[in-house]
């Protein structure tokens, strides 16, 4: 549905709440369900900008461009879907390091003064893993999956500023 075109709805006067990528999980193309631009009706949009108005109850989830133009802000939106387009590449790029194995069997890896440990935990038999002395909380089938969890929670200390 096109927003654009319908009277009482605000082109003006939106505010950029928050923008996600929807396979923040690392999830494939295939496994992907985009998300419709509420505006424009765009179909894939997979950085979606929540923006709200004071006259209307709902958020609206919108791509970019429609974002620029509904906050008239032409640097924010596109700032932070970058921002999260480089943390996507570096997930990307996390998954497909080389892991050494250790004498116990974990896999790890270190960077930037910091050990990332994937085990198997001997009463379920899932993975999980461990940052320097943190250990995670969740446990999962494969080690890629724990990769990327781990991957996130380096992003996640990075932003608090401890990684």
């Amino acid at each position: 549905m096109n927003h654009w075109n319908i009277p009482g709805v605000p082109h003006r006067g939106w505010c950029l709440e928050s923008v996600y990528d929807i396979r923040e999980d690392g999830q494939s193309i295939d496994e992907t369900a985009y998300e419709e631009c509420m505006m424009c009706g765009n179909e894939r949009i997979r950085y979606v900008h929540v923006v709200t108005h004071p006259e209307i109850s709902e958020n609206f989830n919108v791509g970019c461009v429609c974002a620029e133009k509904m906050t008239n802000d032409y640097v924010n939106p596109r700032r932070i879907e970058n921002s999260l387009r480089n943390k996507a590449s570096r997930r990307i790029s996390w998954a497909k390091r080389t892991w050494k194995h250790s004498k116990n069997g974990n896999l790890f890896f270190k960077k930037d003064g910091h050990l990332f440990i994937i085990f198997r935990d001997k009463k379920s038999g899932k993975y999980k893993g461990k940052i320097d002395g943190t250990f995670g909380k969740k446990s999962f089938q494969t080690t890629d999956e724990a990769k990327i969890a781990l991957f996130n929670g380096m992003e996640h200390f990075k932003q608090k500023g401890e990684c």
